[in-house]
């Protein structure tokens, strides 16, 4: 069972369908047992980095969650937001902590806005390392973004690839059983099924 963290920052559904269209048993839930149960879990999320840690403290998620990604391995994504919330500091709103199993920083396009719209919305092309696993057997690399700010990673080994958009910017991390996407593989057609098909056959 793929477990979806359900913690009030939408998009769950679409996340939900993409998985059962490809096969796989999947859970929208917050109850804690459903995340011990789970053999992947997948932190979505649409909004503000202060509104999302919030609420996973407020359901209780946190210590479940790094339990389970860090003692028992299982394969984690997160996703958009679910992926800046990785980082250490979010500056969206003020400056709120966040669950930093990233060490780095979320902060804003630092571009120019009369080129660029912010938010970044629409479909862009995405750069992967040679050996990131997400990308395997992908062959376009073009994914769909909405989002206005990005994670600084100080871990540029955690980087599994990159976006650009005025700057070029994170578009993925992978580091051991934990990867992040800034970009919605549940919207990208194609090739989000397949990148996401990717993850489902990762194993703890």
């Amino acid at each position: 069972m793929i477990a979806i963290v359900d913690y009030g920052m939408g998009n769950v559904g679409s996340v939900k369908n993409a998985l059962e269209f490809l096969g796989a048993t999947a859970r929208v839930s917050n109850n804690q047992n459903d995340l011990k149960q789970a053999s992947h879990i997948i932190l979505p999320g649409v909004g503000a980095f202060g509104d999302g840690i919030k609420n996973l403290k407020k359901r209780g998620l946190i210590s479940v969650l790094t339990h389970e990604v860090f003692e028992r391995k299982k394969p984690f994504l997160g996703i958009c937001l679910g992926m800046q919330l990785l980082a250490t500091v979010g500056e969206e709103g003020g400056t709120h902590s966040g669950l930093g199993w990233i060490p780095g920083t979320v902060r804003q396009f630092e571009i120019d806005k009369t080129k660029f719209r912010v938010p970044h919305m629409g479909w862009n092309d995405v750069s992967p390392k040679p050996e990131a696993t997400l990308f395997t057997d992908i062959s376009s690399r073009i994914f769909y973004f909405v989002h206005s700010f990005i994670l600084v990673s100080e871990e540029k080994g955690s980087v599994s690839a990159t976006c650009e958009y005025g700057e070029v910017f994170i578009a993925s991390i992978e580091k051991g059983n934990i990867f992040g996407v800034q970009f919605h593989p549940e919207k990208s057609q194609k090739s989000g099924l397949k990148l996401l098909t990717n993850f489902l056959h990762l194993r703890a």
